[in-house]
């Protein structure tokens, strides 16, 4: 496995555990935190190599419960207020529509929590070729879906934390 590879799998770790610690600690450490976390995951997630990795037909199972990922979701929300709901500019229906699209810093920060979780749930005791495998299918994940609300929830984020 390459560096950047273990690398993004500390990071993952490092996410996971500040989601899931967020009840115990305060609104402006955790939003730093999330600051500091978010374009360092998303640099990583870049630069994740899968060159040669067939992930054709891999997936990762669901690891993370409906009560786990709700239980982070509200406690999120209660430590953000009211600062939890921003106005989404890059939602698909926004062009359409004549009202703002509202989202959730907590339902961005928890789909994201989703996906890492379950990634590092899948890497966890496999083998190399596994976690190969796990590597390029969360690096496609990426790609094709938890890139954007990465980059949505940061801006919502640098907005609370440098307003």
């Amino acid at each position: 496995m390459k560096p950047n590879s273990i690398a993004f799998i500390g990071l993952c770790n490092e996410y996971c555990r500040a989601i899931e610690t967020a009840s115990e600690t305060d609104s402006d450490s955790f939003v730093a935190d999330m600051t500091r976390l978010l374009p360092r995951i998303y640099i990583s997630a870049t630069d994740l190599s899968t060159d040669g990795v067939d992930d054709y037909g891999s997936y990762i199972d669901a690891a993370l419960d409906e009560d786990t990922y709700d239980a982070a979701r509200r406690s999120i929300e209660t430590l953000l207020g009211e600062d939890d709901t921003y106005l989404e500019v890059f939602e698909e229906d926004m062009k359409y529509s004549d009202t703002p699209i509202a989202a959730s810093v907590a339902e961005g920060l928890c789909d994201i929590y989703q996906v890492l979780f379950n990634f590092l749930q899948a890497v966890r005791n496999s083998t190399e070729d596994n976690a190969i495998s796990a590597l390029g299918v969360v690096s496609e994940d990426f790609r094709q879906y938890w890139s954007r609300p990465l980059c949505n929830v940061l801006r919502a984020l640098n907005q609370i934390r440098y307003k």
